[in-house]
């Protein structure tokens, strides 16, 4: 089986393909990332030697780039490449536009056009807006997004939903609560309150530190994001959850706990604009339908995830060297 991976220099996408590499030896692995600020190359430069590993460097939204590689033919896409950070979304939503939805129209396109068996769409629980105290979004809750991140995120949502319907392309979608774990970028909140905290800086917190979200360890998900590749029904949603829901504030108490760090190094700044006060997914049609389940709690996947932080400094330090 050929697969390929739509930005699998990043994080989540790079944890993709080192479990495709440890779980499926026989499958051909192609990585296809423009290899911006946010993905890091040397993540998976141990699989370079593996001829059945291949790295790609082109733009999602490059038509001919796109509709060269899948010419070649694959059996499945799993796209994970967009921009990412709700920050840089405010500051600069043209980009998030481009590449999270032309992006997507481009791979849908010459998916449809080269017979693609399969296309996994990887995306966020952000789609679905902000959470009430009470309640979780389910598949079936509306897409009322908040930010230009999750407002290309939905978008590109539809386009694949409406490439299913209207040309029949095999393709499911996932949205996932918060990822966290190792070789993620140090501008994401967890990994930057981790390095912050092991250079005696102030650990900055959003507003009143009081916003919620639902924490699922990288792995976990990708887990469920293979269960969907090889099981999933096209044309279906899936969401996938930790269930373990924290304040960003206990997060950021956890993290000096752990570091024997003092909570003088906390400081609350400016709120972000339209930020949203909850996320929690129902994961149950994953775990019905796809057997899938996460397997790490936050407290244990926490706590693997600062030390990794702290024993892999070669990783992050030079590449991002200020977070």
């Amino acid at each position: 089986m050929k697969i390929v991976i739509t930005g699998g220099a990043g994080f989540i996408g790079s944890n993709f393909i080192r479990l495709l590499a440890r779980e499926r030896p026989a499958w051909e692995l192609v990585n296809l990332d423009l290899l911006t600020y946010a993905a890091a190359p040397q993540t998976l430069r141990e699989l370079e030697r593996l001829p059945r590993y291949r790295l790609v460097r082109a733009d999602v939204a490059d038509v001919a780039a796109v509709s060269a590689e899948l010419s070649k033919g694959c059996d499945a896409l799993v796209h994970f490449a967009a921009e990412s950070h709700v920050d840089r979304s405010l500051a600069a939503p043209s980009a998030f536009v481009r590449t999270n939805v032309l992006g997507t129209q481009v791979l849908l396109e010459a998916a449809l056009h080269n017979r693609v068996g399969r296309y996994v769409q990887v995306s966020t629980d952000e789609v679905y807006g902000s959470l009430g105290p009470t309640g979780f979004f389910s598949e079936e809750s509306p897409i009322v997004p908040s930010s230009p991140y999750a407002a290309s995120k939905a978008s590109a949502d539809l386009l694949v939903a409406a490439w299913f319907h209207s040309f029949g392309l095999p393709a499911v979608i996932t949205r996932c609560s918060n990822n966290y774990g190792p070789y993620q970028h140090p501008e994401k909140l967890i990994p930057r309150l981790i390095v912050r905290a092991l250079a005696d800086r102030t650990l900055p917190v959003f507003g009143d530190g009081r916003n919620i979200r639902d924490w699922i360890h990288v792995e976990d998900h990708c887990l469920g994001l293979l269960c969907a590749l090889e099981q999933g029904q096209p044309g279906r949603v899936y969401n996938f959850g930790g269930g373990e829901e924290r304040e960003n504030l206990q997060v950021a108490h956890e993290i000096l706990a752990q570091l024997q760090k003092p909570t003088s190094l906390l400081s609350f700044v400016p709120d972000r604009l339209g930020h949203d006060r909850r996320y929690a997914v129902d994961a149950s049609r994953a775990r019905r339908e796809l057997g899938w389940a996460p397997q790490r709690s936050f407290a244990e996947g926490l706590g693997q995830t600062v030390a990794w932080y702290q024993q892999r400094r070669d990783w992050w330090e030079g590449l991002f060297p200020d977070p």
